[in-house]
Protein backbone atom coordinates (compact mmCIF):
# COMPACT_ATOMS: atom_id res chain seq x y z
CA UNK A 1 0.00 0.00 0.00
CA UNK A 2 1.60 3.48 -1.28
CA UNK A 3 0.06 6.62 0.29
CA UNK A 4 -0.53 9.28 -2.18
CA UNK A 5 3.30 11.66 -1.96
CA UNK A 6 4.91 8.08 -2.27
CA UNK A 7 3.18 7.21 -5.29
CA UNK A 8 3.49 10.99 -6.45
CA UNK A 9 7.51 10.48 -6.37
CA UNK A 10 7.16 6.97 -8.17
CA UNK A 11 5.40 8.24 -11.28
CA UNK A 12 6.79 11.75 -11.12
CA UNK A 13 3.17 13.28 -10.90
CA UNK A 14 2.19 15.53 -8.43
CA UNK A 15 -0.83 15.31 -5.34
CA UNK A 16 -3.73 17.21 -7.54
CA UNK A 17 -2.82 15.13 -10.74
CA UNK A 18 -3.01 11.87 -8.94
CA UNK A 19 -6.79 13.25 -7.25
CA UNK A 20 -7.82 14.19 -10.96
CA UNK A 21 -6.80 10.59 -12.38
CA UNK A 22 -9.24 9.10 -9.57
CA UNK A 23 -11.05 11.04 -10.07
CA UNK A 24 -11.52 10.05 -14.23
CA UNK A 25 -11.16 6.14 -12.91
CA UNK A 26 -8.07 5.57 -13.58
CA UNK A 27 -6.99 4.62 -10.33
CA UNK A 28 -8.52 3.81 -7.06
CA UNK A 29 -7.69 4.56 -4.03
CA UNK A 30 -8.88 3.61 -0.54
CA UNK A 31 -9.39 6.08 2.65
CA UNK A 32 -7.51 4.03 5.93
CA UNK A 33 -9.32 4.66 8.80
CA UNK A 34 -6.82 7.32 9.71
CA UNK A 35 -7.84 9.59 6.99
CA UNK A 36 -5.02 8.55 4.42
CA UNK A 37 -5.50 7.61 1.20
CA UNK A 38 -3.79 5.04 -0.31
CA UNK A 39 -3.23 3.25 -3.78
CA UNK A 40 -2.17 -0.33 -4.74
CA UNK A 41 0.83 -1.54 -6.53
CA UNK A 42 -1.86 -1.88 -9.35
CA UNK A 43 -2.87 1.64 -9.41
CA UNK A 44 1.19 2.33 -9.80
CA UNK A 45 0.85 0.25 -12.91
CA UNK A 46 -1.80 1.63 -14.19
CA UNK A 47 -0.36 5.04 -13.90
CA UNK A 48 2.80 4.20 -15.68
CA UNK A 49 0.63 2.56 -18.79
CA UNK A 50 -1.48 5.79 -18.98
CA UNK A 51 1.93 7.42 -19.40
CA UNK A 52 2.99 5.52 -22.18
CA UNK A 53 -0.69 5.90 -24.24
CA UNK A 54 -0.26 9.23 -23.58
CA UNK A 55 3.10 9.51 -25.14
CA UNK A 56 1.39 8.73 -27.74
CA UNK A 57 -1.33 10.98 -28.17
CA UNK A 58 -3.84 10.04 -26.66
CA UNK A 59 -5.74 11.86 -23.84
CA UNK A 60 -6.74 10.98 -20.78
CA UNK A 61 -9.94 10.08 -21.55
CA UNK A 62 -8.90 8.15 -24.57
CA UNK A 63 -6.04 6.47 -22.47
CA UNK A 64 -9.00 5.84 -19.91
CA UNK A 65 -11.36 3.82 -22.75
CA UNK A 66 -8.08 2.16 -24.27
CA UNK A 67 -7.59 0.23 -20.96
CA UNK A 68 -11.41 -0.46 -20.00
CA UNK A 69 -12.13 -1.70 -23.63
CA UNK A 70 -11.18 -2.99 -27.03
CA UNK A 71 -8.55 -0.25 -28.13
CA UNK A 72 -10.43 1.95 -30.83
CA UNK A 73 -7.93 1.70 -34.07
CA UNK A 74 -9.37 4.41 -35.85
CA UNK A 75 -8.59 6.98 -32.97
CA UNK A 76 -4.71 5.44 -33.27
CA UNK A 77 -4.75 6.31 -36.72
CA UNK A 78 -6.26 9.35 -36.11
CA UNK A 79 -3.41 10.14 -33.11
CA UNK A 80 -0.98 8.77 -35.62
CA UNK A 81 -2.00 11.01 -38.38
CA UNK A 82 -1.48 13.74 -35.79
CA UNK A 83 1.87 12.59 -34.69
CA UNK A 84 3.26 12.34 -38.35
CA UNK A 85 1.97 16.10 -39.11
CA UNK A 86 4.23 17.13 -35.71
CA UNK A 87 7.11 15.36 -36.91
CA UNK A 88 7.28 16.84 -40.43
CA UNK A 89 6.80 20.08 -39.09
CA UNK A 90 9.39 19.44 -36.55
CA UNK A 91 11.66 18.30 -39.66
CA UNK A 92 10.95 21.41 -41.22
CA UNK A 93 12.05 23.70 -38.24
CA UNK A 94 15.27 21.64 -37.97
CA UNK A 95 15.90 21.91 -41.33
CA UNK A 96 15.35 25.82 -41.15
CA UNK A 97 17.85 26.55 -38.79
CA UNK A 98 20.24 24.03 -40.36
CA UNK A 99 20.17 26.39 -43.16
CA UNK A 100 20.06 29.66 -41.13
CA UNK A 101 23.42 28.39 -40.05
CA UNK A 102 24.79 27.56 -42.84
CA UNK A 103 24.99 23.49 -42.35
CA UNK A 104 21.89 22.49 -44.64
CA UNK A 105 19.75 23.22 -47.36
CA UNK A 106 20.11 26.84 -47.66
CA UNK A 107 19.72 27.77 -51.49
CA UNK A 108 15.99 26.03 -51.13
CA UNK A 109 15.29 28.15 -48.49
CA UNK A 110 16.01 31.13 -49.83
CA UNK A 111 14.19 30.34 -52.53
CA UNK A 112 10.98 29.28 -50.83
CA UNK A 113 11.13 32.47 -49.25
CA UNK A 114 11.39 34.76 -52.01
CA UNK A 115 8.01 32.63 -53.63
CA UNK A 116 6.17 33.35 -50.66
CA UNK A 117 7.59 36.85 -49.52
CA UNK A 118 9.95 38.35 -51.50
CA UNK A 119 10.12 41.78 -50.19
CA UNK A 120 10.43 40.95 -46.49
CA UNK A 121 13.12 37.96 -48.12
CA UNK A 122 14.79 41.12 -49.34
CA UNK A 123 14.63 43.43 -45.90
CA UNK A 124 16.08 40.59 -44.21
CA UNK A 125 19.22 39.73 -46.11
CA UNK A 126 19.55 43.41 -45.74
CA UNK A 127 19.19 43.25 -41.75
CA UNK A 128 22.14 40.82 -42.30
CA UNK A 129 24.38 42.96 -43.22
CA UNK A 130 24.38 42.79 -46.97
CA UNK A 131 24.09 46.14 -49.21
CA UNK A 132 20.90 45.94 -51.40
CA UNK A 133 22.97 45.20 -54.52
CA UNK A 134 24.33 42.20 -52.98
CA UNK A 135 20.52 41.38 -51.17
CA UNK A 136 19.48 41.37 -54.64
CA UNK A 137 22.22 39.25 -56.30
CA UNK A 138 22.09 36.49 -53.33
CA UNK A 139 18.62 36.36 -53.42
CA UNK A 140 18.40 35.90 -57.73
CA UNK A 141 21.87 33.74 -57.80
CA UNK A 142 23.96 32.26 -54.72
CA UNK A 143 20.58 31.79 -52.61
CA UNK A 144 23.53 30.91 -50.12
CA UNK A 145 24.44 33.43 -46.84
CA UNK A 146 27.15 31.58 -46.05
CA UNK A 147 28.98 30.67 -49.44
CA UNK A 148 27.68 33.60 -51.18
CA UNK A 149 31.19 35.73 -51.77
CA UNK A 150 32.45 32.42 -53.70
CA UNK A 151 29.98 32.07 -55.33
CA UNK A 152 29.95 35.57 -56.92
CA UNK A 153 33.27 35.08 -57.31
CA UNK A 154 32.92 32.37 -59.61
CA UNK A 155 29.55 33.60 -61.26
CA UNK A 156 31.96 37.09 -62.53
CA UNK A 157 34.88 34.47 -63.75
CA UNK A 158 31.90 33.07 -65.94
CA UNK A 159 30.70 36.20 -67.66
CA UNK A 160 32.91 38.49 -66.88
CA UNK A 161 34.39 38.03 -70.19
CA UNK A 162 30.98 37.76 -72.09
CA UNK A 163 29.50 40.29 -74.81
CA UNK A 164 26.45 39.42 -73.30
CA UNK A 165 24.76 38.61 -69.88
CA UNK A 166 21.50 38.20 -71.50
CA UNK A 167 19.68 36.62 -75.02
CA UNK A 168 19.36 39.73 -77.35
CA UNK A 169 20.54 40.81 -81.11
CA UNK A 170 20.82 43.85 -82.83
CA UNK A 171 18.32 42.89 -85.06
CA UNK A 172 15.75 42.72 -82.17
CA UNK A 173 16.80 46.04 -80.64
CA UNK A 174 16.23 47.39 -84.00
CA UNK A 175 12.60 45.63 -84.30
CA UNK A 176 11.47 47.05 -80.79
CA UNK A 177 12.88 50.81 -81.66
CA UNK A 178 10.97 50.93 -84.66
CA UNK A 179 7.88 49.56 -82.88
CA UNK A 180 7.59 52.61 -80.68
CA UNK A 181 5.35 55.36 -81.65
CA UNK A 182 7.61 58.29 -81.91
CA UNK A 183 11.53 58.84 -81.63
CA UNK A 184 12.53 59.61 -78.09
CA UNK A 185 14.42 62.41 -77.04
CA UNK A 186 15.16 61.94 -73.68
CA UNK A 187 15.81 57.93 -72.46
CA UNK A 188 16.28 56.28 -69.52
CA UNK A 189 17.70 52.88 -69.64
CA UNK A 190 17.87 50.49 -66.50
CA UNK A 191 20.32 47.74 -66.52
CA UNK A 192 22.34 48.80 -69.85
CA UNK A 193 24.97 45.90 -68.86
CA UNK A 194 27.62 46.63 -71.19
CA UNK A 195 25.89 49.20 -73.58
CA UNK A 196 25.31 47.04 -76.29
CA UNK A 197 21.32 48.75 -76.75
CA UNK A 198 22.58 51.52 -75.30
CA UNK A 199 25.09 52.00 -78.51
CA UNK A 200 21.71 51.33 -80.56
CA UNK A 201 19.59 53.61 -79.22
CA UNK A 202 22.13 56.10 -79.90
CA UNK A 203 23.05 55.65 -82.84
CA UNK A 204 19.28 55.43 -84.13
CA UNK A 205 17.74 57.93 -82.28
CA UNK A 206 20.36 60.75 -81.69
CA UNK A 207 18.60 61.16 -77.92
CA UNK A 208 20.61 61.69 -74.61
CA UNK A 209 20.60 58.60 -72.25
CA UNK A 210 20.68 58.38 -68.89
CA UNK A 211 22.21 54.58 -68.19
CA UNK A 212 21.24 53.43 -64.58
CA UNK A 213 23.07 50.24 -62.91
CA UNK A 214 23.99 50.01 -59.35
CA UNK A 215 27.41 48.54 -60.00
CA UNK A 216 29.92 50.85 -60.46
CA UNK A 217 32.12 48.81 -62.39
CA UNK A 218 29.59 48.22 -65.20
CA UNK A 219 28.95 51.85 -65.78
CA UNK A 220 32.76 52.26 -66.14
CA UNK A 221 33.12 49.69 -69.10
CA UNK A 222 30.34 50.88 -70.32
CA UNK A 223 31.70 54.26 -70.43
CA UNK A 224 34.87 53.02 -72.33
CA UNK A 225 32.89 50.77 -74.43
CA UNK A 226 30.90 54.38 -75.47
CA UNK A 227 33.60 56.59 -76.11
CA UNK A 228 35.50 54.03 -78.18
CA UNK A 229 31.90 54.42 -80.50
CA UNK A 230 32.26 58.09 -79.87
CA UNK A 231 28.87 58.00 -77.72
CA UNK A 232 29.91 59.03 -74.46
CA UNK A 233 28.73 62.85 -74.99
CA UNK A 234 24.69 61.23 -75.50
CA UNK A 235 25.57 58.96 -72.59
CA UNK A 236 25.14 59.88 -68.82
CA UNK A 237 25.80 57.13 -66.80
CA UNK A 238 24.59 56.55 -62.91
CA UNK A 239 25.07 54.50 -60.93
CA UNK A 240 21.59 54.08 -58.58
CA UNK A 241 19.42 51.61 -57.19
CA UNK A 242 16.41 50.80 -60.01
CA UNK A 243 14.09 50.37 -57.10
CA UNK A 244 15.18 54.27 -56.14
CA UNK A 245 15.76 56.22 -59.05
CA UNK A 246 17.20 59.26 -58.21
CA UNK A 247 15.32 61.61 -61.16
CA UNK A 248 12.50 64.17 -61.82
CA UNK A 249 9.20 62.98 -62.43
CA UNK A 250 7.88 63.58 -66.02
CA UNK A 251 11.54 63.63 -67.35
CA UNK A 252 11.66 61.07 -70.12
CA UNK A 253 10.16 60.06 -73.51
CA UNK A 254 11.23 56.40 -72.96
CA UNK A 255 12.35 54.28 -70.57
CA UNK A 256 13.74 50.89 -72.09
CA UNK A 257 14.61 48.06 -69.63
CA UNK A 258 15.75 44.43 -70.67
CA UNK A 259 15.65 41.58 -69.07
CA UNK A 260 15.52 43.42 -65.58
CA UNK A 261 12.31 44.01 -63.77
CA UNK A 262 12.07 40.92 -62.82
CA UNK A 263 14.74 41.84 -60.00
CA UNK A 264 12.53 44.54 -58.63
CA UNK A 265 9.27 42.36 -59.36
CA UNK A 266 7.36 43.14 -62.80
CA UNK A 267 4.57 44.71 -61.40
CA UNK A 268 6.41 46.97 -58.86
CA UNK A 269 8.99 48.33 -61.93
CA UNK A 270 5.85 49.20 -63.68
CA UNK A 271 4.47 51.29 -60.86
CA UNK A 272 7.46 53.06 -59.90
CA UNK A 273 9.36 53.87 -63.22
CA UNK A 274 5.66 55.07 -64.57
CA UNK A 275 6.38 58.81 -63.00
CA UNK A 276 9.28 59.57 -64.77
CA UNK A 277 7.79 58.83 -67.97
CA UNK A 278 6.13 62.55 -69.53
CA UNK A 279 2.67 62.12 -70.02
CA UNK A 280 2.94 60.54 -73.79
CA UNK A 281 6.15 58.59 -73.30
CA UNK A 282 6.77 54.59 -73.59
CA UNK A 283 8.41 52.03 -71.97
CA UNK A 284 10.25 48.84 -73.72
CA UNK A 285 10.30 46.14 -71.11
CA UNK A 286 11.78 42.39 -71.39
CA UNK A 287 10.50 39.77 -68.94
CA UNK A 288 10.64 36.16 -69.42
CA UNK A 289 7.02 34.51 -69.79
CA UNK A 290 5.51 31.30 -70.06
CA UNK A 291 4.27 30.65 -74.02
CA UNK A 292 2.67 27.23 -73.70
CA UNK A 293 -0.85 26.41 -71.55
CA UNK A 294 1.50 23.66 -70.31
CA UNK A 295 5.23 22.69 -69.32
CA UNK A 296 7.32 20.11 -69.17
CA UNK A 297 8.03 19.43 -65.58
CA UNK A 298 11.95 19.85 -65.70
CA UNK A 299 11.31 23.51 -67.09
CA UNK A 300 8.13 24.19 -64.92
CA UNK A 301 10.25 23.26 -61.65
CA UNK A 302 13.58 25.06 -63.15
CA UNK A 303 11.45 28.66 -63.80
CA UNK A 304 9.53 28.40 -60.29
CA UNK A 305 12.59 27.99 -58.19
CA UNK A 306 14.69 30.61 -60.74
CA UNK A 307 12.24 33.01 -61.30
CA UNK A 308 9.01 32.61 -59.06
CA UNK A 309 6.91 35.01 -60.44
CA UNK A 310 7.09 34.09 -64.36
CA UNK A 311 3.41 34.17 -65.89
CA UNK A 312 1.87 33.02 -68.46
CA UNK A 313 1.64 35.65 -71.35
CA UNK A 314 -1.63 36.64 -70.96
CA UNK A 315 -1.33 37.37 -67.22
CA UNK A 316 1.48 39.31 -67.95
CA UNK A 317 -0.11 41.47 -70.41
CA UNK A 318 -3.46 41.65 -68.40
CA UNK A 319 -0.70 43.06 -65.57
CA UNK A 320 0.20 45.77 -67.63
CA UNK A 321 -2.95 46.98 -68.90
CA UNK A 322 -3.81 46.89 -65.21
CA UNK A 323 -0.59 49.06 -63.66
CA UNK A 324 -1.76 51.91 -66.41
CA UNK A 325 -0.37 51.05 -69.46
CA UNK A 326 -1.49 50.66 -73.62
CA UNK A 327 0.23 47.50 -74.94
CA UNK A 328 1.41 49.29 -78.52
CA UNK A 329 3.09 45.60 -79.55
CA UNK A 330 5.02 42.64 -78.40
CA UNK A 331 6.96 39.48 -79.45
CA UNK A 332 9.20 36.78 -78.58
CA UNK A 333 12.66 37.14 -78.80
CA UNK A 334 14.03 34.67 -81.47
CA UNK A 335 16.31 31.56 -80.83
CA UNK A 336 18.87 33.52 -82.39
CA UNK A 337 18.87 35.88 -79.81
CA UNK A 338 18.98 32.92 -77.20
CA UNK A 339 21.83 31.09 -78.50
CA UNK A 340 23.54 34.77 -78.88
CA UNK A 341 23.62 34.13 -74.82
CA UNK A 342 23.24 30.76 -74.11
CA UNK A 343 25.99 29.59 -76.51
CA UNK A 344 28.98 31.40 -75.17
CA UNK A 345 28.10 30.87 -71.67
CA UNK A 346 27.92 27.30 -71.89
CA UNK A 347 31.17 26.93 -73.77
CA UNK A 348 32.73 29.39 -70.83
CA UNK A 349 31.22 27.36 -68.10
CA UNK A 350 32.62 23.76 -69.67
CA UNK A 351 36.25 25.63 -69.99
CA UNK A 352 36.32 26.58 -66.38
CA UNK A 353 34.54 22.97 -65.23
CA UNK A 354 37.91 21.05 -65.23
CA UNK A 355 39.71 24.03 -63.31
CA UNK A 356 36.50 24.38 -60.63
CA UNK A 357 34.92 21.42 -60.81
CA UNK A 358 33.15 21.75 -57.27
CA UNK A 359 31.74 25.63 -58.22
CA UNK A 360 28.10 25.55 -57.52
CA UNK A 361 27.60 29.04 -59.88
CA UNK A 362 29.51 26.68 -62.76
CA UNK A 363 26.84 23.64 -61.96
CA UNK A 364 24.10 26.40 -61.71
CA UNK A 365 25.26 27.72 -65.20
CA UNK A 366 24.93 24.46 -66.96
CA UNK A 367 21.65 23.44 -65.44
CA UNK A 368 20.09 26.76 -66.92
CA UNK A 369 21.70 26.17 -70.42
CA UNK A 370 20.68 22.91 -71.02
CA UNK A 371 17.16 24.11 -69.80
CA UNK A 372 17.31 26.96 -72.49
CA UNK A 373 18.55 24.17 -75.13
CA UNK A 374 15.62 21.69 -74.76
CA UNK A 375 12.75 23.56 -73.27
CA UNK A 376 13.32 27.14 -75.17
CA UNK A 377 9.65 27.29 -76.70
CA UNK A 378 7.71 26.93 -73.47
CA UNK A 379 8.51 30.16 -72.38
CA UNK A 380 10.67 33.09 -73.87
CA UNK A 381 11.87 36.33 -73.42
CA UNK A 382 8.88 39.10 -74.36
CA UNK A 383 9.39 42.76 -75.54
CA UNK A 384 6.19 44.77 -74.40
CA UNK A 385 6.39 48.14 -76.04
CA UNK A 386 3.84 50.00 -73.26
CA UNK A 387 2.71 53.53 -73.95
CA UNK A 388 1.56 55.23 -70.57
CA UNK A 389 -1.93 55.65 -70.41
Amino acid sequence: MYRISQVADRVGLSRTALLYYEKLGLINGERLTNGYRVYRDIDIQRIKLVQQLQAGGLSLKECKASIEAKIDLQVLQLRLDQLEAEIAEKQQSRELLLAMLGKGDERTWHANMDKVAPDAHLEFLMKQGFTEKEALRLKWLSKDMTEHDKYMQDFMKIFSTLERWGPGSEEETLKALSLLPQTPKQVLEIGPGKGLSTAIIAQQTGAHITAVDNEQSALDKLATSLQEKGLSEQVTPLCASMTDLPLEPKSYDLIWAEGCAYIMGVEKALAAWNPFLKDNGTMMLSDAVWLTDTQSEAAHTFWTREYPDIQPLQTRLNQIEQAGYNVIAHFSLSQASWENYYLPVKQRALDLQAQMPDSQAIKDTLVEMDIFEKYLGEFGYQMFILAKA
